[in-house]
C-alpha cells in the first residue's frame, strides 16, 4: 500500500511516499500522522496564541525533558503542551498564552529559552529539525566553539560573499538587540 503524506498537497512541499505493506499499519499511521497534526489546530481553540518550540535530547532523557517541562511550566504559570515524534527524541512543546499580556509573553520567552537551555543540558540541540531562527541565534555560542562558529562563517562567505543571502540569520552578531521584535508572539513557529 503507498502512503503520501496527507499534508504534502496544500503545503506544496516535496511528497513524502512510503510503502507500507499492511493495511493495519497504514491506518496506524494515517491515524497517528492526523492526530499529531491535528494537535496544532486544537491548540489554537484552547488559548488565543501559542508558540512551539523544536528541541531534541537524547532518547534516553525524554522522561528527564518532560519532567523539566512540567516544572518550567509551573514555574512561569505558562500552559506547555507537547506534542513530538518521540521515536528520535524531538520535542515539540507548545507554550500557551495571550499576546496582548505582555508580562505573559516574557513569561513564554523565558520558559522557551529555558527548555532549550534544558536540551543542551542533557546533550541534545536546540533544534531536531527546523532550524536556527533569529529567536534561537543566542543559542549558537551554547552548541558550538569559536572555531567552529568562525568555520560556518568561512563557509558561508565562499556561499555569499556579499552577504545578501538571509544577513545575521544563521551566525550571532555582537549587539544581537538589533534582531528583536516588537510582537514576539507572531513569529513564525519552527
Amino acid at each position: 500500500m503507498k502512503a503520501t503524506a496527507p499534508s504534502a498537497a496544500s503545503t506544496g512541499s516535496v511528497r513524502a511516499t512510503f510503502l507500507i505493506s499492511d493495511t493495519a499499519c497504514f491506518t496506524r499511521w494515517i491515524a497517528g500522522w492526523r492526530g499529531r497534526k491535528a494537535a496544532f489546530a486544537a491548540m489554537g481553540r484552547i488559548s488565543p496564541d501559542y508558540y512551539v518550540q523544536d528541541g531534541v535530547v537524547p532518547r534516553t532523557k525524554l522522561p528527564h525533558i518532560l519532567r523539566k517541562i512540567i516544572e518550567i511550566s509551573r514555574k512561569h504559570d505558562i500552559r506547555i503542551v507537547n506534542v513530538f515524534h518521540a521515536g528520535d527524541g524531538n520535542i515539540h512543546p507548545i507554550l500557551l498564552f495571550d499576546e496582548r499580556n505582555a508580562e505573559q509573553v516574557q513569561r513564554v520567552l523565558a520558559a522557551s529559552n529555558e527548555i532549550l537551555d534544558e536540551c543542551l543540558a542533557c546533550g541534545g540541540s536546540v533544534t531536531g529539525e527546523h532550524g536556527i531562527g533569529v529567536e534561537k541565534i543566542g543559542f549558537m555560542s551554547k552548541m558550538f566553539t569559536p572555531t567552529d562558529l568562525a568555520a560556518m562563517k568561512n563557509l558561508r562567505d565562499a556561499f555569499n560573499p556579499r552577504g545578501n543571502l538571509s544577513p545575521d540569520k544563521m551566525l550571532p552578531v555582537a549587539g544581537g538587540c538589533g534582531m528583536e521584535q516588537k510582537h514576539p508572539g507572531r513569529r513564525a513557529a519552527l
